[in-house]
């Protein structure tokens, strides 16, 4: 049980450090060989590998004014899946308003992959055209 505490741990941590935009905490959560998913036609989609790539990703979602409010934190055997809602408004009028889990895979205190799963996706690919 204790493994799976640390796991929630880590996705505070993760949240904190995207939401303060501290790239220090950020790097120091992500494994170097880590990949994160994202589906759509966006310019944050498809699959980055990497730290370097995985914080570039961090900040060019956050770079875009998205507000996310966690909902839930669900835990599991390998990791946590954080149920959250983004929302944002370009200076052109598009909004983003969607849920999302986004699920972390957390080996040794490190998180090794990151895979999200949209409400709305076409929505995400229309933000981040």
């Amino acid at each position: 049980m204790a493994e799976n505490s640390g796991h929630a741990q880590v996705a505070e941590r993760f949240l904190a450090a995207f939401r303060a935009r501290d790239e220090t905490a950020l790097r120091a959560l992500l494994a170097e060989s880590v990949a994160w998913s994202m589906p759509g036609s966006g310019t944050i989609s498809g699959t980055v590998h990497g730290r370097d790539a995985a914080v570039a990703r961090a900040w060019e979602i956050a770079g875009r004014g998205v507000r996310t409010e966690l909902l839930h934190v669900l835990v599991g055997q390998l990791g946590v899946a954080l149920s959250l809602h983004n929302t944002a408004r370009a200076a052109d009028g598009r909004e983003l308003d969607e849920h999302l889990a986004t699920v972390l895979t957390v080996q040794d205190g490190l998180i090794t992959a990151i895979d999200s799963y949209l409400s709305d996706v076409d929505g995400m690919s229309a933000f981040f055209a």
